[in-house]
């Protein structure tokens, strides 16, 4: 009795656990690791979706009909609450700096530290080099030991350093040519196009990128012709003062190549938390039509980002650093750039959507490619290479900045610039698609 009393109970075991992952055939489903994903990503605000009405909402003075009014739905994203700092860039630009030179050392344990707080480090490990024990005055010191494993490891970084007729007297800087950052990524593209060929081969519509990274700081004297610069020069990227203003001298290819390489950041810090996969969208930059219904802040047909039909607020303060009047740069609180988070942000909490600096944009500008475009997400991206005519390589740029007159910083209002051109007014700041429907819901 016992024995079939215990049977039974194996029996009923089996089938409620069989009914449970599939048993007896029926369709259950095989669901990834569920997480939570009501999660806004440091330092980023949430854009929900919605449907407006996006492009001219005022006269077109210049009758360009660059911003035709159309009815369109957005899907829901995060966007960067400011343009991408001098600070934020330089982790990226030290990142590609000491990744070549732990390659070119080989495995330099005894020169490399663990930064403080969470990893800005987790591509290619926890650990940066310790500038002060291999750079010029360190290499000396290991060098002056004599000629051990550590000295001829320190003396595998001269070649990270300009020299020669390239060096001037008296000083070892680095040579910021050779901060190369490369990568690849699907063209989602040509994989649209081509992917049901019997022929094709997934590495037909793989980009391989090598993208030089550190910004352009000869941009303040090339942009400006008989204008005393220089201190901007010199100072704009790497002076202590300028930490928290928004990044320039950055081309569109350097801003993608940032967005990649932030991905992979935080994709290293997903793996070390046992995160499951893509959870979180990559980030990018944004689209124009993005940026533009992002910029309105959830109004309807406003002019400027802060929602008014007037570049003032009602106490006569200028509401964004751009250029009030001729020869004017300073009324608005600023000559050349401000902080990234000076003015007031917009409903959705952005700064600086109309002013500062101009930001890229991830559109192809193409005048003609207004009336094709969808009403859902619309987007005209078209990826130039290097021998395209350079009417190809033309990127929507959006908000005015800090050189512009007022009628540049309107909602609608774009213009563009060449994809490897780096300017002192564009910067940028990243995306990133919310997973889901609403983040509300």
């Amino acid at each position: 009795m016992k024995k079939i009393y215990f049977l039974a109970i194996v029996g009923i075991t089996v089938m409620l656990a069989s009914c449970g992952h599939g048993g007896q055939g029926e369709l259950v489903g095989a669901y990834n690791r569920k997480f939570k994903n009501d999660r806004i990503p440091l330092g980023m605000v949430y854009v929900p979706p919605g449907h407006t009405p996006l492009g001219g909402s005022d006269e077109d003075i210049t009758f360009s009909q660059n911003g035709p009014s159309k009815m369109v739905t957005i899907s829901a994203f995060f966007m960067d609450q400011t343009e991408i700092s001098n600070a934020e860039y330089r982790q990226f630009t030290n990142w590609v700096r000491d990744s070549i030179a732990i390659g070119m050392m080989g495995n330099p344990q005894q020169f490399m530290i663990t930064p403080k707080g969470n990893a800005a480090n987790a591509v290619g490990g926890d650990k940066y080099i310790d500038w002060k024990k291999v750079g010029p005055n360190g290499a000396n010191i290991w060098r002056n030991k004599g000629k051990g494993a550590a000295a001829a490891q320190v003396s595998q970084l001269d070649g990270m350093y300009y020299s020669g007729l390239d060096a001037l007297p008296g000083k070892k800087e680095l040579d910021v040519r050779k901060f190369v950052y490369s990568y690849a990524e699907l063209n989602m593209e040509k994989a649209a196009a081509g992917h049901k060929d019997p022929n094709s081969k997934r590495q037909d519509y793989i980009d391989r990128y090598t993208i030089a990274i550190y910004p352009d700081t000869m941009v303040w004297k090339t942009d400006y012709s008989y204008s005393q610069n220089d201190p901007m020069v010199r100072g704009y990227y790497n002076h202590p003062s300028y930490d928290d203003y928004p990044v320039v001298g950055v081309s569109w290819e350097q801003a993608k190549a940032f967005s990649h390489w932030r991905t992979r950041l935080y994709d290293g810090v997903a793996t070390a938390r046992k995160l499951p996969a893509g959870s979180r969208s990559d980030y990018r930059l944004p689209a124009e039509t993005e940026f533009e219904y992002a910029a309105r802040g959830g109004n309807t047909k406003t002019k400027y980002p802060w929602g008014g039909p007037y570049i003032r607020n009602t106490k006569g303060c200028l509401q964004a650093n751009f250029k009030p009047g001729r020869g004017d740069y300073s009324s608005d609180g600023g000559i050349y750039t401000v902080g990234v988070r000076s003015y007031f942000p917009n409903d959705y909490g952005l700064y600086n959507m109309a002013g500062n600096v101009s930001e890229w944009t991830l559109t192809a500008y193409n005048k003609g490619a207004s009336p094709l475009l969808h009403d859902l997400n619309p987007n005209f991206t078209y990826d130039a290479g290097a021998t395209d005519s350079k009417y190809k390589k033309r990127k929507v740029v959006k908000g005015g900045s800090w050189k512009d007159t007022g009628y540049f910083l309107q909602n609608a209002v774009s213009t563009y610039e060449y994809q490897d051109t780096q300017r002192s007014y564009i910067g940028f700041r990243c995306v990133s698609s919310y997973p889901g429907t609403d983040l509300r819901h």
